[in-house]
């Protein structure tokens, strides 16, 4: 015992002492049981919050890809784009740093009426060149094609819906649907609405229902007539090459955009959504982290009963020549191996479930019969997860520090066992 006092701390003895009181059997099958427990809560926890930290980061990156894909990033009004140069200013629009797409753009609400239902759309006036542009619209056409898209008189008839509409109106590519403007014609009774038929010429789907059950794109000289705007035009949706840095290439727009320009980024329309968004992430961030320390607690439990069993062999090791510093680490570390081992499987058991989220999602469903994941509800038609793993060292190291935290006091109290009073009734 002499050359085991003398050995530095954490030393082969001390490690093999407290491996010995982990793996314990016989009488102190409760102590393993607790720790079985406590082992198992540690993981559970820590998976639990891998997985819905991962699931909401997610969906915000999907969310904002999609909605960055499908909408601009710098919206611009001006008194001049309506003017004879607006063509000279889409032009200094789009030489302004950063921009990489900019579109004249009418937008209007308006009814649908297909074979077999009525509903309400949101209808976009886009050039054929922009929209051929535009990624997320032109690289998901599912059904039909872009072919005759803006040909004809007044760029033609042909408009582009998304498959969940054309699903609810009950049409495919080649079928025709009916537009009702509600902005028509004066009359002496006050303003009338425009009706017209336009032949569905393609079928796009983005991925969220927002998106795909509410607009129809049209060729924009068709919306100009259609919804009585002559030749003026909403808005330009401009398009930059890091949407990030979109308020700092604001100023560079409004300058191109001339004298009385109004320019709105995506952060301004879509505020509330994202701040409403992290929000949610911190609360739930706060909620699981305290279900994790809750969870480390129970290591408290389990390394007490050790200590209380182990109460004649602490005497002994005391009686010995081993200090009260090696008591205290021989506990320490049964006690945190517990919890360093759960949060070590929690994460693998996270970044798998993570990573294989997908498959998991399909075989339930498969299994059940049932969507677990609605589109109608969610948006989304998959459940999205991105480990961001920088968040997941903060998680592992913040779980192992609070086990660590959790074994000092029952650890500290074996160190200051008096080994008179432990031997005494033994």
């Amino acid at each position: 015992m002499a050359d085991a006092h003398a050995a530095g701390p954490f030393s082969r003895w001390e490690r093999s002492v407290a491996r010995r009181y982990l793996f314990a059997k016989r009488k102190n099958g409760g102590v393993a049981l607790i720790s079985i427990i406590s082992f198992c809560a540690v993981m559970l926890a820590v998976f639990a919050l891998i997985t819905v930290m991962s699931v909401m980061n997610g969906f915000r990156a999907e969310l904002l890809g999609r909605i960055l894909g499908f909408n601009g990033h710098l919206y611009a009004q001006s008194p001049l784009i309506n003017g004879p140069d607006r063509d000279t200013i889409i032009r200094r629009i789009k030489a302004a740093p950063g921009v990489v797409q900019a579109a004249p753009m009418v937008e209007a609400q308006a009814m649908v009426i297909g074979p077999t239902q009525v509903t309400g759309a949101i209808v976009r006036g886009v050039t054929p060149s922009d929209l051929r542009q535009m990624s997320l619209i032109a690289g998901n056409i599912k059904q039909g094609s872009l072919a005759g898209f803006g040909e004809g008189e007044y760029g033609g008839d042909t408009v582009l819906i998304g498959d969940r509409m054309a699903l609810s109106l009950g049409v495919r590519p080649g079928d025709a649907i009916t537009l009702i403007s509600p902005s028509g014609p004066a009359t002496a009774f006050g303003s009338s609405t425009r009706e017209k038929n336009y032949i569905v010429g393609g079928v796009f789907s983005v991925g969220m229902s927002q998106f795909d059950e509410a607009f129809v794109y049209m060729p924009l000289e068709q919306a100009q007539l259609f919804f009585g705007r002559d030749t003026s035009i909403d808005y330009v949706e401009i398009k930059v090459d890091d949407p990030d840095k979109a308020i700092d290439y604001k100023h560079a727009v409004e300058v191109a955009s001339g004298p009385g320009a109004l320019v709105t980024d995506w952060v301004e329309k879509n505020q509330s959504y994202f701040n409403a968004l992290q929000v949610e992430r911190k609360v739930m961030r706060l909620i699981l982290g305290c279900i994790v320390a809750i969870a480390t607690l129970n290591i408290i439990s389990s390394l007490v009963m050790l200590v209380k069993n182990k109460g004649k062999d602490i005497a002994i090791l005391r009686t010995m020549g081993a200090g009260q510093g090696a008591i205290l680490r021989i506990f320490l570390m049964a006690g945190a191996s517990i919890g360093v081992a759960g949060t070590l499987s929690g994460l693998a058991l996270g970044a798998l479930f993570c990573t294989y989220i997908t498959p998991i999602q399909n075989f339930v469903e498969w299994a059940t019969g049932t969507a677990v994941f609605s589109a109608d509800v969610y948006m989304l038609s998959h459940i999205p997860a991105k480990i961001d793993w920088v968040e997941v060292a903060g998680i592992v190291t913040a779980s192992a520090l609070m086990s660590l935290l959790a074994t000092l006091p029952p650890a500290w109290r074996a160190s200051r066992l008096d080994p008179v009073e432990a031997l005494r009734y033994e």
